[in-house]
């Protein structure tokens, strides 16, 4: 259990059980995958009523008991430069923190880009059309994507795939 605050990042290998508290904004990213198996659900219901379905079975023969000492993933923050966050073989994960006009050159990844805004806003150039971007929202790039450049004062982080 950890008490979260802003920026906060954990990265959760797959097939670690874990669960997220009310009241936690957030951005789960994940490798993609057609499974997930839920072996509590609090009694939450689905839209006719009846609670959703368990798979306790299929869950403890899926399950990675590893237990390390931390989650967290420890980073200093820092402003007008990409961050990574998160390196494994399925996504990277970096965040932004702009006070200053940037340019990303995506010329040379073979990848959709999502974009995820944190905090702030701003003027997103895609390949030459602008774009308005702020607090809460999510843009999907698609990975014929060259460029981006960035104006404003804005927080976001960056996901894709390798």
């Amino acid at each position: 259990r950890y008490e979260v605050s802003e920026g906060d990042v954990f990265f959760i290998p797959a097939g670690r059980i874990h669960s997220i508290c009310a009241g936690t904004y957030l951005a789960e990213i994940q490798q993609t995958s057609d499974v997930t198996y839920r072996i509590y659900d609090y009694k939450r219901k689905d839209k006719e009523g009846k609670e959703r379905q368990l798979h306790t079975q299929e869950a403890s023969e899926s399950i990675d008991y590893t237990v390390l000492d931390d989650y967290r993933t420890h980073y200093t923050p820092r402003q007008n430069e990409s961050q990574l966050l998160v390196d494994c073989p399925y996504f990277n994960t970096a965040v932004y923190d702009l006070t200053e006009p940037m340019t990303i050159d995506y010329s040379d990844l073979d990848s959709f880009v999502i974009l995820i805004a944190l905090k702030g806003e701003g003027i997103l150039t895609i390949d030459g059309e602008e774009h308005t971007f702020k607090t809460g929202e999510t843009l999907l790039l698609p990975a014929t994507t060259k460029e981006v450049c960035v104006e404003g004062t804005l927080k976001f982080l960056e996901t894709y795939v390798l």
